[in-house]
């Protein structure tokens, strides 16, 4: 004797999911992040004077741009001047005006 099989029906409504909504991510400046813990870039700030904005386009093609991990390796005394920052493989030393241009959302994936 051979049985149909039936699959099991639940009449538990399924949620939907919208892809496309995303959370506002909590965001700080990165001369604000503590040393030593990382981050993901957001965006680099687009300011108005001439001189930041070639300093912008030099942050974004030494890889400063959205969904990268960075941190804060060490910083120089007094006044937390310079910032060494981790950026993928490379160390860069950055004035804190520059790392002030930068916005990170604490945590980074498989860091930390």
């Amino acid at each position: 004797m051979i049985h149909a099989f039936r699959p099991f029906r639940t009449a538990l409504p399924v949620p939907e999911i919208n892809l496309d909504a995303t959370l506002p991510q909590p965001s700080l400046r990165l001369d604000q992040l503590a040393a030593r813990e990382w981050a993901t870039v957001l965006e680099v700030d687009r300011p108005e004077g001439v001189e930041d904005r070639e300093l912008v386009l030099r942050l974004t093609e030494i890889g400063f741009v959205p969904g990268e991990a960075v941190r804060i390796v060490a910083t120089g005394v007094p006044g937390r001047e310079p910032l060494a920052v981790r950026l993928g493989h490379t160390t860069f030393a950055l004035r804190r005006h520059e790392a002030a241009l930068i916005r990170v959302t604490p945590g980074a994936v498989g860091h930390g």
